[in-house]
């Protein structure tokens, strides 16, 4: 490929390879490149199941098995998850246009409202919250695999008795395992990821549903539809509502950077089509199969299980149990790529971008999901709570900032290459590369956020405080922005790239 034919000056074949205009090789590189329309390979099926594959994992069932526990009956359930499946299918939309427009990361999406150096606050925070969940994934995917080595060879249990940073020898030799075989398939890139997960979608619907029809045949073919101490009138409508809230705060991460996948979608009714099974209408059949598992095993012996996983450590035949466990492992490795390993590479990335590609990211993603004990912080309430909840509570602020400045206040009217230059007149420039507007808006929300979902006084509305700090951050950066303009539209096919990385 020669130089001219792709705009490249350098070496084109170099990561570091920039178009030959007023593009900063601080800011740019083929990976935070927009990506050229043609050859885009996203389409409505491989939006379908990065849905098909997060919707059903083993922390979204640990969840709605809990609404069981907390006297919800089915169709209780049925309905919170249906509200919140609507509510998440128009906020999905709204940001899966973005990337479709634009072609850009959620890094430099976010370059569009906190500026070109501002953008590394939304990024990091987002990529903080993403690799400590990274980590705290693998190790639970880790547990099914220990379940599942010590199911084949009895006696590796042996490797179970004692402990080194908290895990034991067979702990660890799971962790690295599951480690290794993550960090071997994002090297490989976006288009990787795209196989991986339309090839996981199938394998996790399958294998769920054949999981709930052996339970309601343990069950008699009957399952208890709620619990004795299951919830009536108001208070039964505040947690349904409370649910479906609190089901919509679950995805608060992946509404704020789902532009990095749908940078690669074919066209916007793709990621409407794709939305629309995976989101309402899957999380349908994942209610159905909620009820299901958990209404059989407490018509069974009056027990509320808490995920699935309960389940399948009493499948009595090995093999069966082998491929239950095999199905968990690909669905928490699915899960994990897409929810907590694609945004901690795009945001290192946005970070060192003369210094780092998808690969290299990944690499240092991966290192960090290590490195930190992430079993530790999973056994540390406090650690999850406050620094875990709190950067996730800063999520809601940080979309509602984001929306409000691409939808409301530009009009969707994007200059895509100058959200690439350096130059202090450029249109995202604001003070020294930053908007000084949407820092005080962030600050503002998400002090207001963190009291909302940390102090006891405000108990009653906690469910809600996604939407409220999502609310409050529009509002007050509507409030603060600059509406003056006039905003430029501009397409970045003159520096974008191929759709293959």
């Amino acid at each position: 490929m020669s130089t001219e034919s792709t705009g490249l000056i350098d070496d084109p074949s170099r990561d570091d390879a920039i178009p030959s205009s007023d593009v900063s090789p601080s800011l740019y590189n083929s990976d935070l490149a927009p990506t050229k329309r043609k050859g885009r390979r996203w389409g409505g099926y491989n939006i379908f199941t990065l849905w098909a594959n997060d919707v059903h994992s083993l922390g979204n069932y640990s969840f709605a098995i809990g609404l069981f526990a907390l006297g919800l009956g089915g169709w209780q359930i049925l309905l919170a998850l249906g509200l919140g499946g609507v509510f998440l299918f128009l906020l999905l939309n709204l940001s899966g246009f973005m990337g479709e427009k634009t072609g850009v990361p959620f890094p430099v999406m976010s370059r569009i409202s906190f500026g070109i150096r501002g953008a590394q606050v939304p990024a990091l925070i987002r990529g903080a919250v993403a690799i400590a969940w990274f980590g705290i994934q693998t190790y639970l995917a880790s547990v099914v695999l220990r379940i599942m080595i010590v199911a084949l060879v009895p006696s590796a249990n042996t490797l179970d008795a004692n402990e080194f940073l908290g895990l034991s020898t067979l702990g660890w030799i799971s962790f690295v395992a599951l480690w290794i075989v993550q960090v071997i398939i994002v090297s490989y890139g976006m288009e990787m990821i795209r196989k991986y997960e339309a090839f996981a979608g199938p394998v996790i619907l399958i294998t769920m549903i054949a999981l709930a029809v052996w339970m309601l045949g343990n069950g008699d073919w009957a399952i208890a539809w709620s619990t004795p101490d299951s919830l009536t009138g108001g208070d039964m409508w505040l947690k349904i509502v409370g649910g479906a809230s609190l089901w919509v705060a679950i995805y608060g991460t992946f509404v704020l950077n789902f532009c990095d996948f749908t940078r690669n979608a074919t066209s916007k009714r793709s990621i409407v089509r794709g939305n629309f099974w995976g989101i309402p209408l899957n999380m349908l059949v994942f209610g159905g199969i909620v009820i299901t598992l958990a209404g059989a095993q407490f018509r069974i012996d009056g027990r509320v299980i808490e995920s699935p996983a309960d389940i399948v450590k009493e499948v009595p035949n090995t093999l069966l149990l082998v491929l239950a466990c095999l199905a968990l492992l690909i669905l928490t490795v699915a899960v994990n790529m897409m929810a907590n390993f694609v945004a901690p590479i795009y945001a290192l990335n946005n970070l060192f971008p003369r210094h780092l590609n998808f690969r290299r990211a990944a690499l240092v993603s991966a290192v960090i999901g290590l490195v930190i004990l992430p079993w530790n912080l999973y056994n540390s309430p406090a650690v999850i709570e406050y620094f875990l909840g709190g950067l996730g509570a800063v999520l809601g602020p940080l979309f509602g900032i984001v929306m409000a400045d691409y939808w409301l206040v530009r009009r969707a009217k994007i200059n895509v290459p100058a959200l690439f230059t350096s130059h202090p007149d450029g249109e995202y420039a604001y003070v020294k590369g930053v908007n000084p507007r949407a820092i005080v808006a962030l600050v503002i929300t998400s002090v207001i956020a963190l009291l909302v979902a940390f102090l006891p006084a405000f108990d009653s509305v906690a469910d809600f405080s996604w939407f409220i700090g999502a609310g409050v951050g529009a509002i007050v950066y509507l409030a603060v922005a600059d509406r003056r303009g006039p905003f430029a539209d501009v397409s970045g096919e003159p520096i974008a790239v191929a759709s293959t990385h």
